[in-house]
């Protein structure tokens, strides 16, 4: 395992900005809001020769019982537990706040190796501030300024003690692990089927729509497969998210996570299934050409089970005909329920979006769907498709080569999609085609 550095303070003294300044991209959404981080996050990192894994958290408070943020509480403190050494941010122009005694009070508790940090020096007028750092106990702090890269040196040197008679080298970079992103709209259950997945309380959950802010990446393994597991934002319609620049954020953090997965999630709520903004989710990532999964989400609250899986695949092919075939599992992370199911469809759908079918297989399906339904006539001239190929997976992509093929109605495209679907088991994933009209050597 890689050294492991977990960053810690109150709200709003810029520990996601020097998350996001070591891990070098940004990770960790950063908002003058108090309170923006809420789960913890977790990234690999380099200072100067010292590879780490860095984690950022929510902002420490002094919170109880089962109140949102008395649980980003205990997800703090999974941080610290599980951290070779912790880095105490205060806010360097604020000075010591009783706010930070009570964070250094519980790393003190902790008994973990504490490195502090005093943030936003870049006015330069805070040596007194700093003198005041040290009545908590934890030495002479560091001064940085994570938003301009200041100080960085001097944070490696603090570092190197702790790291010293340990093997510090980043975690292995699985390049066969799988990327997979749960997406959906708000309060649809996300992170209670990211934490079912995970087997662990690793994402906050709360019946209050909007609880997840950044995208939460965890290493996992299922049967012999790695994954990095993406948990997102609710996606809302952009008419909501206008001019809230915190969901702002949150959907550009999802997105994202969208753009970097091979496999998604498309989570849905079967008390309400099929919603509008279900179905722009859905289109997003079949143009986006990612492997698709559709999961139902709260299945224990369905009442009339018995054939609705079969009725909520028919409205979702009607729907959502560019995606017809995908996998369609109901689940529910309280139970329990169709959570390994789900995963099995994750696999099939990442084999479906790997395929490469042999060109003679390809020209043999085309002869017998051209014979079956020959291309429609346009302006008295019948479209001819002559051969097809296979220039690429990820998705898979086809290449059609004959004569007005640009003139092919869309429903004829989708006969030869959902014949390839059926005939090479492409279920889940998105089939794209390039058409390519053939040079007739007589043209001159």
């Amino acid at each position: 395992m890689a050294f492991t550095v977990a960053i810690v303070g109150r709200p709003n003294v810029g520990k996601s900005t020097l998350f996001n300044r070591l891990a070098g991209k940004r990770i960790a959404i950063v908002h003058d809001t108090p309170g923006v981080t809420r789960d913890r996050i977790e990234a690999d990192a380099q200072l100067g020769p010292l590879a780490l894994r860095i984690v950022d958290t929510a902002g420490f408070e002094d919170a109880k019982g089962e109140s949102l943020s008395a649980r980003m509480v205990v997800q703090t403190r999974e941080a610290i537990r599980g951290a070779d050494v912790c880095l105490l941010v205060i806010d360097a122009r604020a000075g010591v706040t009783a706010a930070d005694e009570i964070v250094a009070a519980e790393l003190r508790k902790s008994g973990k190796p504490v490195v502090l940090v005093a943030n936003k020096v870049e006015s330069g007028a805070v040596a007194a501030i700093l003198g005041e750092a040290f009545s908590l106990g934890f030495g002479e702090p560091v001064a940085v300024s994570a938003e301009h890269a200041l100080g960085l040196s001097d944070l490696l040197h603090a570092l190197v003690p702790f790291v010293s008679g340990q093997e510090a080298r980043p975690l292995a970079e699985d390049k066969h692990a799988l990327k997979l992103a749960i997406i959906g709209r708000p309060n649809v259950g996300k992170s209670s089927l990211f934490n079912a997945l995970m087997g662990e309380d690793r994402a906050l959950t709360s019946a209050e729509a909007g609880t997840t802010r950044d995208a939460v990446i965890a290493k996992w393994e299922f049967e012999g497969r790695s994954f990095l597991l993406h948990d997102t934002a609710g996606l809302r319609k952009r008419a909501r998210a206008a001019g809230h620049a915190l969901e702002e954020l949150s959907i550009g953090s999802t997105l994202g996570a969208i753009k970097f997965a091979e496999c998604v999630i498309v989570l849905i709520d079967a008390t309400a299934p099929f919603e509008k903004q279900d179905l722009t989710i859905a289109d997003l990532v079949a143009r986006e050409g990612r492997a698709i999964v559709f999961a139902m989400s709260k299945w224990d609250l369905v009442e009339k089970r018995a054939g609705a899986i079969g009725k909520f695949r028919e409205r979702r092919d009607e729907l959502l005909p560019q995606v017809t075939g995908a996998p369609l599992i109901a689940v529910s992370a309280k139970t329990g329920e169709g959570i390994e199911r789900v995963l099995e469809a994750v696999l099939s759908a990442d084999k479906a979006w790997n395929t490469h079918v042999p060109t003679a297989k390809l020209n043999r399906f085309l002869e017998q769907a051209l014979e079956q339904h020959p291309p429609p006539a346009i302006h008295g001239r019948r479209v001819r498709i002559r051969y097809m190929t296979q220039p690429k997976a990820r998705p898979p992509t086809f290449a059609l080569f004959g004569n007005q093929l640009k003139e092919l109605p869309d429903s004829y495209i989708r006969y030869l999609q959902n014949g390839l679907r059926e005939t090479f088991g492409l279920g889940g994933a998105p089939i794209r085609f390039s058409l390519r009209t053939t040079r007739n050597p007589y043209a001159r």
